[in-house]
C-alpha cells in the first residue's frame, strides 16, 4: 500500500475517533441513573425512561468498541502493519478499508 493512503486511512481513523469522542460527550446525560420516585414521575415514563438509559447504555458500549478498534488500527499503521489481514497476513484490498479504515481482517477472514 503507498504511503499516500496509509496517510489517508490515519487521517479518517483520526477523524472517526474524534467524533466518537464529541458524540459520546453529547449523549451522556441518557446513561445517568432513572430516578425511582413514584411521585415524580409516572410509571410508564420510568419504563420509557430506563429503556433510553439502556439504549444509551448500549451504544456506550459499542461506540467504545469501536474506538479500541480505531486505536488498534493507529498502532498498525505505526508499527507497519497496516493493510495486512491480522489472520492470514494477506494484503487487504484498499476498497474493504475505504469502507471500515479500522478492518482488522480481510474478506476471507472477517467471515
Amino acid at each position: 500500500m503507498k504511503k499516500s493512503e496509509i496517510k489517508q486511512f490515519k487521517q479518517k481513523l483520526l477523524d472517526l475517533k474524534e467524533e466518537l469522542r464529541v458524540f459520546e460527550a453529547s449523549v451522556e446525560a441518557n446513561a445517568e441513573p432513572v430516578e425511582l420516585d413514584q411521585s415524580k414521575v409516572g410509571r410508564l415514563s420510568r419504563m420509557d425512561a430506563m429503556q433510553a438509559q439502556q439504549m444509551a447504555l448500549e451504544t456506550k458500549r459499542r461506540r467504545q468498541d469501536q474506538l479500541r478498534s480505531i486505536q488498534t488500527a493507529l498502532r498498525r499503521i505505526e508499527s507497519d502493519d497496516y493493510g495486512y489481514c491480522i489472520q492470514c497476513d494477506e494484503t487487504m484490498d484498499s476498497r474493504r478499508l475505504k469502507v471500515d479504515p479500522s478492518s482488522a481482517k480481510c474478506i476471507k477472514c472477517a467471515d
